[in-house]
């Protein structure tokens, strides 16, 4: 059997956001939001950036009547700064740039208001809850299951295991826990999130139900973390 596929225009719409997911585990992670959204609960991103795989969730929680919910403080995670690999000159915000008298600049990143647009463009900002600040003191605040959690936010050890401990224990039984960014090899990229991953194995509490590329899509099959 098939995995289900966005509508065209979701799936341009996706295309045609700012970001960094390819289509192939874009098209895997709307599978899994489509399956965990019949659990009838929330389904939660953490690391929003500008929106392009908060398309997907949100299709998926209209169709089945839910919410999508995402996390980011926006300000960018430590890979998207000034002189780093994925850093993004038309997203910093030019009111909070300063620069010294020694010609020292100090930059802040804002993604927010392109990633309402995107939604906007999208036509399901409706069907978005989008929490605006730092994802463990959001997830300190959160109260009730989640039929998906999407951990795609900073990816130091710091910032990956804040995420993992303070969303994963929320997971419906029977609901997906979703992981970018994981590569076993070094040579590939960062190994925070390959190390959640990891964890969520080796504990016992989750089961790997599909891999696309760097993206894992886990379920719950006992309680932990």
């Amino acid at each position: 059997m098939s995995n289900p596929a966005p509508h065209p225009e979701v799936l341009a719409a996706f295309e045609q956001a700012k970001g960094f997911m390819p289509v192939d585990e874009g098209l895997a992670l709307y599978a899994a939001a489509v399956e965990a959204a019949a659990l009838g609960l929330p389904l939660l991103e953490v690391g929003t950036y500008c929106g392009r795989s908060t398309i997907l969730l949100a299709a998926a929680a209209r169709d089945a009547g839910v919410t999508a919910v995402t996390v980011d403080h926006h300000r960018g995670s430590e890979e998207q700064q000034p002189g780093w690999e994925y850093h993004d000159a038309g997203l910093v915000d030019p009111e909070l740039t300063v620069t010294a008298a020694d010609g020292t600049r100090t930059v802040r990143m804002d993604t927010l208001p392109t990633f309402r647009r995107t939604l906007f463009a999208a036509g399901l900002e409706d069907h978005v809850v989008a929490l605006v600040g730092r994802s463990p003191r959001a997830a300190a605040l959160w109260g009730r299951p989640l039929g998906l959690v999407f951990v795609d936010g900073g990816h130091t050890d710091e910032h990956a295991t804040a995420d993992y401990e303070g969303w994963a224990p929320h997971v419906a039984p029977g609901g997906l826990l979703v992981v970018h960014d994981v590569f076993p090899d070094p040579a590939d990229g960062g190994q925070a999130p390959y190390r959640i991953y990891r964890r969520a194995l080796e504990s016992g509490a989750f089961a790997e139900t599909s891999v696309t590329r760097s993206l894992r899509v886990l379920r719950r099959v006992a309680d932990g973390v």
